[in-house]
């Protein structure tokens, strides 16, 4: 394999700085509601905190987890296609 041949460095979804008119989102602690939680894509595992957009039980919700602090929240349980919102504004910088 040369080197033009090599596979690059990937780095997954970055999220943006808060904008200065952010709105906030209300995280929880999680609870274990299922015995299953997919996750449909995350931002990248270079960052101290990973979003993951989850599906569970016919909805949707956000898990942040921040390893500097060793803490894993959520947003509230919602509708996949609300939860993706959701996900999208954060990735956008649009809610924090």
């Amino acid at each position: 394999m040369s080197a033009s041949d090599e596979i690059p460095d990937y780095h997954g979804w970055h999220v943006q700085p808060p904008r200065p008119d952010h709105a906030q989102v209300a995280w929880y602690t999680p609870t274990r509601r299922v015995p299953r939680i997919r996750v449909s894509v995350h931002t990248c595992g270079c960052q101290a905190v990973v979003y993951e957009l989850c599906a569970a039980g016919g909805q949707g919700f956000v898990r942040r987890t921040d390893r500097a602090e060793k803490t894993v929240h959520e947003t509230a349980w919602m509708a996949a296609a609300a939860a993706r919102r959701v996900f999208e504004l954060i990735l956008s910088g649009r809610i924090a």
